[in-house]
């Protein structure tokens, strides 16, 4: 049985993932496929494969499951794709194999074509010899945590070959490149206004963006220069994308841009960099947009949904302009379960992960660019301006290792210790003090209206940590 990359659960926050051929494999990515082939069709009364009412072979391809298959440009993508098409196949369940497509692309074709369920294979920000596996949920929805359990109990379990479908009953691939013009198409048609005039320099960060990107903008009428937009399965967010701005920076400068925007590995990510080569985070992002869908009159509930991470800057600047912000945990897919609970259309997060839910079921970086450069079409205002409507203050995030992270909220000194920091920093900062899901780590953030008063607000608070939980 292969180890679980996440150690005690498999799935982590944003699917499977892990060193490809290392933690990674074609086993786990087959088994995992062949487990989900049997849990996720049982969800809506599709015939999974090992159900009583439809355990015989003679099913027609019609009763069968379906589900789309994309990937990210990592050369690892390669064999570990061709890994879940055979475990799906191999289940019973037809596969629509879309190639080389954003994320948000697998989650739009998997509610567009009625497919039973999605798969992507992409470790988005990660290096690239990294990858992963994530699951859609039919409609192109995150699966929650209950059936991402339930995946894994059934890999655990094991797949008995006695039984399997044979002959007619096996299920068929259909290689289908046409869906990434479907979803170029889908998010052109979404946009909220052309963008005529604008110059705009996208880096793709050689990933799944790198076609799609450059396209929708040209199609809007934007003036795009395209940087980072040649993959070659080894090159996916290597000094590139949102996790590298320097190469944006000087692009939009060089190219005397309006504008230049910046996508992850698999294109669920957007930042982006002002005319000047300012950095504009995904707070920022997300407020500009606020302000837009609220100004059409879209704006659910006058909420936004946001992380506890999201800068404070963001709060205050939504708070000034009659806004709500609904908070949660980190995380795009608790920003999801929160949207849906409340009926929201608008949540992110700070990394850029942006869900603009009257137009897609997930973050879409390509969608949120539309949307930002549209703002800027429509109002005339370059980004700087539109930018401003919130300060962003010093946030300061340190990381304590090698400490009992479960007594963080428990242990006497660490809570005295905070209740001191909030009441040096009264309403004009923040703190706060989160245990890492994966490692005995608990990461300690601090804002304030100063950069030095947050560094050492913050060094403070991870002394007492440091010595109040360290491991016995």
């Amino acid at each position: 049985m292969v180890g679980a990359p996440h150690g005690g659960r498999l799935f982590g926050t944003d699917g499977v993932r892990g060193l490809a051929n290392g933690e990674l494999t074609a086993e786990l990515a087959l088994g995992l496929s062949v487990a989900a082939a049997a849990v996720l069709p049982a969800q809506d009364g599709a015939a999974p494969h090992g159900a009583e009412q439809h355990s015989s072979p003679e099913r027609t391809a019609g009763a069968r499951p379906t589900a789309v298959v994309g990937r990210d440009p990592r050369a690892s993508g390669e064999f570990l794709s061709a890994a879940v098409v055979a475990g799906l196949a191999s289940a019973g369940v037809d596969v629509v194999d879309v190639g080389v497509v954003p994320t948000p692309a697998v989650a739009h074709l998997t509610a567009e074509l009625g497919a039973t369920f999605g798969v992507m294979l992409s470790a988005s920000h990660n290096p690239m010899p990294d990858n992963g596996i994530k699951f859609f949920a039919r409609g192109g929805q995150k699966l929650a945590d209950e059936l991402e359990d339930a995946i894994a109990a059934r890999y655990a379990a094991g797949e008995p070959v006695e039984g399997r479908p044979t002959g007619a009953a096996v299920g068929r691939v259909r290689l289908a490149p046409e869906g990434l013009e479907r979803y170029v198409a889908h998010v052109v048609s979404a946009a909220p206004h052309r963008l005529d005039g604008l110059r705009v320099v996208v880096d793709a960060a050689h990933g799944a963006a790198s076609v799609a990107a450059p396209e929708v903008l040209r199609r809007l009428g934007a003036d795009v220069v395209a940087i980072g937009a040649q993959p070659d399965g080894l090159n996916i967010n290597d000094g590139c994308g949102s996790t590298h701005l320097e190469p944006l920076r000087a692009a939009v400068l060089a190219h005397g841009a309006d504008v230049g925007i910046a996508h992850d590995g698999d294109a669920d990510r957007c930042l982006a960099v002002d005319a000047e080569g300012r950095d504009v985070d995904g707070d920022q992002i997300l407020a500009v947009l606020a302000l837009a869908l609220r100004d059409e009159g879209r704006l659910a509930h006058d909420t936004v949904v946001a992380t506890v991470m999201a800068n404070l800057g963001f709060r205050l600047a939504l708070q000034e302009q009659g806004l709500e912000v609904v908070e949660t945990k980190v995380g795009d897919r608790y920003v999801l379960e929160a949207m849906r609970a409340g009926g929201f259309s608008l949540g992110g997060e700070q990394s850029g992960h942006v869900v603009l839910a009257d137009s897609a079921t997930t973050g879409d970086g390509v969608l949120t660019a539309v949307h930002l450069l549209g703002r800027m079409a429509a109002t005339g205002r370059p980004l700087a301006e539109l930018a401003a409507v919130m300060q962003r203050l010093p946030q300061v995030l340190l990381n304590v290792s090698g400490v009992d992270k479960s007594r963080v909220e428990l242990d006497d000194q660490v809570s005295a210790a905070v209740s001191a920091a909030e009441r040096e920093l009264g309403s004009t900062g923040r703190v706060l003090l989160r245990p890492s899901g994966t490692e005995p780590v608990v990461r300690v953030m601090v804002e304030a209206p100063s950069a030095d008063q947050a560094q050492g607000v913050a060094d403070r608070l991870a002394g007492v940590v440091r010595s109040a939980l360290a491991l016995v």
